[in-house]
């Protein structure tokens, strides 16, 4: 797939990180590392998206460098080992993608970086994450952490500035090549669930990694990098648990299957959920589907410029409470008995990562992309019941970018 991106657009980003940070000291950013499978084999490389934004460039253990009006990347140092197996990627390589015109080597570059960390007070940085993450159980890339304690043997007196917030701004309105990208990956998703979801293949599936299976090759064929993210087909009961990757159990006629998934696309996301039936559905199926689709077109209705989302999902919440409460589910709407029902928010920021950075405490503008997904999870019944589609704020309101796939139950 040819890139919507070229070094203009990573510079233009550079450019404004600066202007929107407005400090003297120096920006200094890390590329993801490696991390371990097993052995002397890793995962497959993702970079960090914020990285990928600055620069363009997916090569893990590089370093950005913007001190006042100099900008360069310093490459990893390699063993013969990675020289070997890995390869590296050519200088000019790495400045054409860029726009980045000055490379050092790990040796040169750092003391170049030392020296002048060894003057200053303070870098600005991106903060590095915890190691670990109770709420999500993961591990996080250590890459953040190891640049801070290099700059640090330099500078033990050094201080941080976080330009978390500042890069989240930015990110959170989309520049025309981004939208592009999402529209590919949203297009390609569509496509590729369409074929998936034909009467004369649907009723082939056996199991949850066959459907699943069927969506991934057509991801691929189109052009896609492949799934954005573990993508989830999930029957019945397992469709309660929203985030069931498993994917492996078998299909049954009389249940609801929720199938999530998004295409990457040029390094952006999609991100659409539809609820299928492999056999005509139950009239208790059809009312809760009919419960979150109203649920979906009144959240999508309330989204706009100035919009604050905090306020926004509230909203939706008293909403999906009438919903239940008709559905005889519950009897009074609080929000305890609401999200016993409904446990996870109705939108999110979607780009670079499916669960994009953003500020959301911070009013809506046109050029922000998100998801609006309500739900209804009803473990007793056996039954789950998603609906997901992607969305670009604009002047007047919200413009659906996956409107092209149906929503009707069938």
């Amino acid at each position: 797939m040819e890139s919507h991106f070229t070094s203009e657009f990573f510079a233009g980003n550079r450019r404004r990180l600066k202007e929107l940070f407005t400090g003297t000291a120096p920006i200094i950013m890390t590329a993801n590392g490696l991390t371990q499978r097993g052995g002397d084999s890793s995962y497959g490389f993702a970079q960090d998206a914020s990285f990928w934004y600055l620069t363009g460039l997916d090569e893990p253990d590089l370093v950005l460098v913007m001190d006042r009006d100099r900008e360069y990347l310093i490459a990893p140092e390699l063993s013969d080992y990675q020289r070997a197996f890995d390869g590296a990627a050519p200088a000019e390589t790495l400045a054409r993608r860029s726009g980045i015109t000055k490379i050092y080597d790990h040796k040169e570059g750092w003391q170049q970086l030392g020296g002048r960390v060894k003057k200053v007070k303070h870098v600005a940085t991106l903060a590095p994450p915890p190691a670990y993450v109770e709420q999500y159980g993961l591990y996080t890339n250590p890459a953040r952490a190891a640049l801070v304690a290099e700059l640090k043997t330099y500078n033990a007196e050094l201080q941080l500035l976080d330009l978390g917030s500042h890069v989240a701004r930015l990110r959170m309105v989309k520049q025309p090549a981004e939208l592009a990208a999402i529209q590919a990956a949203i297009d390609i998703t569509i496509a590729s669930l369409k074929d998936a979801f034909r009467p004369a293949k649907r009723g082939k599936y056996a199991a949850e990694y066959e459907l699943e299976a069927e969506i991934g090759y057509g991801f691929r064929k189109r052009g896609a990098a492949g799934h954005a993210f573990a993508p989830i087909v999930a029957g019945g009961e397992r469709a309660c648990t929203l985030h069931n990757v498993a994917n492996d159990a078998p299909l049954s006629a009389d249940e609801l299957i929720v199938v999530d998934v998004g295409a990457e696309a040029d390094h952006y996301a999609a991100d659409i959920t539809r609820t299928i039936s492999l056999a005509p559905p139950s009239r208790r199926q059809q009312a809760v589907y009919a419960a979150v689709l109203e649920a979906q077109e009144y959240a999508m209705g309330l989204l706009k410029p100035g919009v604050l989302m905090r306020q926004y999902e509230h909203q939706v919440e008293l909403f999906l409470g009438e919903k239940l409460r008709e559905l005889g589910l519950i009897k009074s709407i609080t929000h305890e008995k609401v999200r016993h029902y409904c446990p996870h928010a109705t939108s999110h920021f979607l780009g670079l990562n499916v669960h994009d950075v953003g500020d959301y405490d911070r009013p809506l503008e046109p050029g922000v992309v998100l998801t609006v997904e309500p739900g209804i999870y009803i473990p007793e019944e056996s039954l789950g019941v998603r609906i997901e589609d992607d969305v670009l704020v604009t002047d007047q309101g919200v413009e659906n970018l996956s409107r092209r796939l149906p929503r009707e139950l069938s």
